[in-house]
């Protein structure tokens, strides 16, 4: 199969980039205003923790700049497809609905990179998206950057992925695969969230348990409605590239295969 021209091809991945702004401007505009960012906010978490976090997340960064410089290498055509996922996470996950805390839950948009390249280059685009949220948004922070990116942009993806791939073996149905990674992956970071404030403020009565109950529950609230809402809509935006980007997700698919064999 021979590939469109390269204008041609940077003309259809930018009218996905519209479509992805078009819908980020809609909600910005009609989304409540008081709201605190759910991220785990700067000095929220005591230093040890803090600290922890960055070292358990570095060597999957480390991991993921290497799996996104060799898709650069040997298929250089995908680079606005890695964009894309990027433009994804940073809509979605910008985007803040109140919770029962006094913070917010929000989508997180890893899913859709995670079917497309695997979890470990979300690892480094979710990472970049958190950065930016944290230095233009106030959504989080530089010492609880490690944190909120194993949450986000590791745990999330790694379960997204797993997901995708299982039920794509086990029922053959792409687009459910596709609902559950992006699901599962946003149910996930939450997860991992609530594992982390629970485990740096464990309850008085009941430990990390209790805690962690505690948590999970406060941000389940708003966090199982939104994990299904953005599956659906993940799935929205494969149809989306189904459509307009065809050849690049031939390429995506045959890269996978090529990776899987070797």
């Amino acid at each position: 199969m021979k590939f469109a021209p390269q204008s041609r091809r940077t003309r259809k991945i930018a009218s996905t980039l519209s479509l992805i702004a078009g819908f980020a401007l809609y909600l910005t505009l009609n989304a409540p205003r008081e709201a605190y960012a759910m991220h785990i906010m700067e000095g929220f978490l005591p230093a040890s923790w803090a600290a922890f976090w960055w070292i358990a997340f570095l060597p999957f960064f480390a991991l993921g700049l290497r799996s996104i410089a060799r898709i650069a290498r040997e298929t250089p055509e995908l680079k606005l497809m890695l964009g894309v996922a990027g433009a994804f996470t940073f809509v979605l996950s910008a985007l803040k609905i109140p919770s029962v805390t006094g913070s917010s839950s929000h989508p997180t948009g890893t899913g859709l990179g995670s079917v497309m390249f695997g979890p470990l280059p979300m690892s480094v685009l979710g990472s970049i998206v958190l950065l930016f949220q944290a230095v233009l948004l106030a959504h989080g922070g530089i010492t609880t950057l490690g944190a909120n990116a194993f949450s986000m942009a590791v745990c999330g993806p790694i379960v997204g992925w797993f997901a995708y791939r299982w039920l794509q073996r086990a029922t053959g149905r792409q687009k459910l695969a596709i609902f559950a990674a992006a699901a599962l992956a946003d149910l996930t970071t939450y997860v991992v969230t609530s594992l982390q404030l629970a485990l740096a403020f464990p309850a008085e009565h009941g430990g990390v348990a209790a805690s962690l109950a505690k948590f999970g529950g406060i941000f389940a609230v708003t966090q199982i409605p939104l994990a299904i809402s953005e599956g659906l809509l993940t799935v929205l935006i494969w149809n989306w590239l189904q459509a307009h980007n065809a050849e690049e997700l031939s390429l995506l698919r045959r890269r996978m295969k090529g990776a899987k064999q070797a």
